[in-house]
């Protein structure tokens, strides 16, 4: 059993929202351009092999891990977003699973383990690390792991409460329906601001911040290239590639600094160990 933070209790809260619901059943294929570049990435060097997906909430990435191989496993900790993925793809092998422990998946198996729309920053960094290493080892020597993550120096890191307020508009018709539309969201997104600060905290190379997304109803990690690639050559994963999920670039590997909204990194596990402490 994983014990719950703080952090994780109000992040678990709003995964079993109408809200959360809402969103990920929304018809979307790749979040952005950046998931995009990454699959086509992917595609040619995962083709066939044993996928993960993990955090597959109510089945969006399916068909695109699925289009690279039919050797799928799916797995989340939401049951009430897994249950709506099972609705979905009931021919899919979707399991209730947290990805802090997957004790219950075979070592050194899957040639691709993937945990999309910045899953992984939903947990305190020290769980971020305890995910990072199970991916680590269920995945086969030189098989490949895809996350996403915010971006410490992007647009999110700065959202506040002040947003939910209605656009103006020289029309009294549109700024009447648009003030009406947000004062639920405006009350809604300030009581959850208010309760959730308390927990950011900014560290240099990463901080925890409550998020925009949900009515402010999320507390997450937002982290900075340097300290993720040094995370990742902890754990002994080797960085491949970086996109950016504004414009779907890749960003080079000596840049430090990105003004995109989050990351999508892609890394390997070596043939031979290479970790450090």
């Amino acid at each position: 059993m994983i014990s719950q933070s703080e952090l994780d209790r109000v992040n678990r809260v709003a995964w079993n929202s109408a809200d959360a619901a809402r969103v990920f059943t929304l018809d979307k294929t790749y979040s952005d351009l950046g998931e995009q570049a990454a699959f086509e990435w992917l595609a040619p060097r995962c083709a066939g092999e044993p996928l993960l997906d993990i955090g597959v909430g109510t089945g969006r990435t399916i068909p695109l891990m699925t289009a690279i191989s039919n050797d799928y496993t799916g797995i989340d900790y939401t049951q009430k977003l897994l249950d709506m993925a099972k609705t979905r793809h009931p021919q899919r092998d979707l399991r209730h699973m947290d990805a802090r422990d997957m004790s219950t998946l075979q070592s050194g198996h899957y040639g691709l383990a993937e945990f999309s729309w910045n899953g992984i920053d939903c947990v305190d960094y020290s769980d971020r690390t305890k995910i990072l290493e199970e991916m680590y080892r269920v995945v086969r020597p030189g098989g490949y792991l895809l996350f996403s993550s915010h971006n410490r120096g992007g647009p999110g890191y700065q959202e506040n409460i002040w947003q939910l307020l209605p656009h103006f508009s020289v029309n009294p018709l549109k700024l009447g329906w648009r003030t009406l539309r947000s004062m639920r969201r405006f009350q809604l997104g300030t009581l959850n601001y208010v309760r959730n600060m308390k927990l950011n905290r900014d560290y240099g190379g990463y901080a925890v911040k409550t998020a925009a997304a949900h009515n402010f109803g999320i507390v997450i990690v937002y982290t900075t290239l340097p300290e993720q690639r040094r995370q990742l050559a902890q754990v002994g994963l080797h960085c491949d590639a970086v996109f950016g999920s504004t414009e779907g670039n890749r960003i080079d590997d000596d840049v430090d600094e990105s003004d995109t909204w989050w990351f999508h990194f892609i890394a390997h596990k070596p043939f031979a160990a290479s970790r450090f402490d």
